[in-house]
């Protein structure tokens, strides 16, 4: 899928004796207590209380992100993110609106997206038959690429063709290349397992698995308010009535330390140990933004910097690279001890214990640039950056 390395929780694997990489039970609620381990996303979703990705709810406990910001309008935009953008209908997606028609072929076969009657239909043809599906789901926001879902006689599949937006135009899949179908329903799609799925669009929608089942049909499109701070029913109800939240009622991610914080993203983006227990290297390792950042030297004993150092999860993502300079400066530009967290209250990394983190010896302002330099994943069409935070010697 287009838009994080793998489906939430599938690189978490148990060693021949059985035993997973996390020794201690794992127990996450608002005011969580410290952990001083870096955790495999399996191992967490097995914790008690709320972690993201985490299908056990009732449905009923759920109310939508239009209940959330009638108080948190502060944070409204979230609404707007590529985050909440990252699974819509087919014929509600941008990409696909509009009368498009994507086209690209490969060896005897063509691929196309048209919509018909405002539905998007997808088909695949030989030059003598052709086989076509109407989609139903897009995902990603479009901003990098868009996979697309279709379903059939109760089964979900994986369209070959995906839109990326560099190009502005279809291309195989991220590793679903295929240049000498079976037949043309090989060439056409793949079919999703049913725990593959339940695992992509945990990441994609918000409460598509609950108590209940999986289920698409009543699933919110996108992750929104619930998808990080969990079913939102008991919280809302508390404070209809003017009081305290509950302890574990919602989590606040503001809440948690370092180490959990950044496993907390690493639950659709990969954890340190996500990608170390599935063997991954290289460019699939690169796209794990959680992994990379563990890896950095900037995360280490005295100076842990977060996620939410630079991004702000409920504002749309900067894209503007010199930007998050200002983020980098705040350690290394200064002699003395910051007397507040990096960035904004929100963000909460570790404070500088040193009496001051190295300056930059260019005298130069291109932190991000240089230390995070982007890499090209020719499949994507797109040039990650790299959350390894380094000195990168050419």
């Amino acid at each position: 899928m287009i838009g994080f390395p793998r489906p939430a929780g599938t690189s978490s694997r148990e060693s021949s004796s059985g035993r997973t990489i996390a020794i201690v039970a794992v127990t996450i609620v608002a005011a969580a207590a410290p952990l001083v381990a870096q955790m495999a996303t399996a191992d967490r979703l097995r914790g008690a209380g709320w972690w993201p990705t985490k299908g056990t709810a009732p449905r009923q406990d759920y109310i939508g992100p239009s209940a959330c910001v009638e108080c948190h309008t502060s944070h409204a935009e979230q609404l707007t993110t590529a985050m909440a953008r990252t699974a819509q209908r087919a014929g509600d997606s941008p990409v696909l609106r509009d009368g498009v028609r994507l086209r690209f072929a490969v060896a005897h076969y063509s691929y196309a997206i048209v919509r018909e009657g405002g539905q998007p239909v997808y088909t695949v043809t030989d030059g003598e038959r052709s086989l076509s599906a109407p989609l139903s789901w897009a995902l990603g926001a479009g901003n990098v690429g868009q996979t697309y879902i279709f379903e059939r006689d109760g089964s979900l599949y994986e369209a070959r063709a995906s839109f990326y937006a560099t190009v502005k135009r279809l291309d195989f899949t991220p590793n679903r290349r295929v240049d000498r179908p079976r037949d043309l329903a090989d060439a056409l799609a793949r079919p999703l397992p049913h725990g593959e799925a339940r695992r992509c669009f945990a990441c994609h929608m918000t409460a598509s698995s609950t108590a209940a089942g999986f289920d698409l049909a009543r699933a919110t499109p996108g992750v929104t308010c619930e998808a990080c701070h969990g079913p939102g029913r008991a919280h809302a109800a508390e404070m209809a009535l003017a009081r305290t939240p509950s302890p574990g009622t919602i989590l606040s991610p503001r809440a948690l330390n370092p180490v959990d914080s950044v496993d907390f993203c690493g639950a659709c983006h990969a954890t340190f140990w996500d990608v170390t227990l599935a063997g991954e290297r290289g460019l699939a390792a690169l796209r794990s933004q959680p992994h990379r950042l563990q890896s950095s030297r900037c995360w280490s004993e005295d100076e842990r910097v977060t996620c939410v150092a630079c991004h702000d999860p409920h504002k749309p993502l900067v894209r503007d690279t010199p930007s998050y300079d200002r983020n980098c400066l705040s350690c290394h530009a200064t002699a003395e001890p910051r007397s507040e967290p990096l960035g904004s209250a929100l963000r909460h990394s570790h404070r500088n214990t040193r009496a001051s983190a190295p300056p930059c010896p260019t005298g130069t302002v291109s932190c991000a640039g240089c230390h995070m330099p982007k890499y090209d994943v020719p499949e994507m069409h797109y040039a990650f950056t790299d959350h390894l935070i380094r000195v990168v010697r050419r």
